[in-house]
């Protein structure tokens, strides 16, 4: 398993994908997952390996994907009794199995390097994008022309016109470097694109025209705002390099940067998770997998789906409390 688990790992890195990793730290029978067992969970909810079943699963599965989301790494203990002196890092969740027992899993986030999509074929331009493969991130090249001399060793190299808005994926950043060569055109594609960071280097004076002509083009100013004018941080930058520099601490910043997950995270996650196969248990709010669910009862006419035996008959006693 541990070889499969690595290829696993590996084919994510490969394809530049978020996952998180779990493994058993300690354990207290007669829970079935045993320190050393590991487990990777993919940001669409599947799981590789295993750190046990019932309540086990489906807690460690939530907490994954919050992990990806806060991008924070947590320690979840899982025991049936609370535990006041419980250190404050860590999550706690109570055993709802009627077979007891007890378990710590360490989870953490592996986050896909950050993707730069750069706008133009000015210097500043091929600053950024040679020093991020300098760093090696992805980049992605859209050029008015087809003068791709300033740009060896890119991912990818396309033009304006043929340019198709990319997928929503994790930790993608825009830049706008056009610098007078279809300015309004290429805000106009970048857009379009569900990024992190989105900039336009430029001056305010400059901008605020190509804000105007971006008007007529029927963009709203919620869109307008999303962009970041000047691009970067404040460093003094005059070069090119430096200028690049600048913008790429501001996507350094951002990329590190700790997400701050409240009631409203969690709401999404199951919002995300019942459209996926998953069900959220109305006893312990823990995802169980519809289609591999072993405890099931049947009320008012709809099936609910229960991650344990003991999350099971509390229901049953008592269906009021949870529905």
């Amino acid at each position: 398993m541990h070889n499969a688990l690595l290829k696993t790992a590996a084919d994510l890195n490969l394809k530049n994908k978020a996952y998180a990793t779990a493994i058993i730290v300690r354990r207290k029978i007669p829970s079935s997952g045993k320190p050393g067992d590991k487990a990777i969970i993919t940001a669409d909810g599947q799981i590789f390996g295993w750190i046990g079943g019932g309540c086990t699963r489906g807690i460690v599965l939530k907490e994954a994907l919050l992990s990806l989301q806060d991008r924070k790494p947590r320690m979840v203990h899982i025991s049936p009794d609370a535990k006041d002196d419980i250190d404050g890092n860590t999550k706690l969740y109570r055993m709802t199995c009627q077979s007891g027992g007890e378990v710590e899993v360490y989870i953490e986030p592996v986050l896909p390097t950050p993707q730069l999509l750069i706008f133009g074929n000015s210097h500043i331009a091929m600053a950024l994008a040679k020093i991020a493969k300098a760093m090696e991130y992805q980049v992605e090249v859209v050029l008015s022309a087809t003068d791709e001399s300033g740009f060896a060793g890119v991912d990818k190299i396309t033009t304006l016109d043929q340019f198709a808005p990319l997928e929503d994926q994790m930790n993608q950043y825009v830049i706008v470097c056009t610098q007078g060569e279809r300015d309004a055109d290429a805000l106009h594609h970048a857009l379009s694109i569900n990024s992190n960071y989105l900039a336009f280097v430029a001056s305010r004076r400059k901008a605020s025209a190509i804000y105007h002509e971006l008007r007529q083009m029927g963009t709203t100013f919620d869109q307008l705002k999303r962009i970041k004018t000047p691009a970067g941080l404040d460093i003094g930058a005059k070069t090119p390099q430096e200028v690049a520099i600048s913008i790429l601490a501001e996507v350094i910043q951002d990329f590190r940067a700790e997400k701050e997950t409240d009631s409203s995270a969690e709401a999404s996650l199951e919002t995300t998770m019942v459209n996926q196969d998953y069900y959220i248990n109305p006893v312990c709010k823990v995802p169980v997998l519809k289609s591999a669910a072993k405890h099931i009862v049947e009320h008012n006419g709809e099936k609910v789906y229960f991650c344990c035996d003991g999350c099971k008959v509390s229901f049953e006693k008592a269906p009021e409390l949870y529905v």
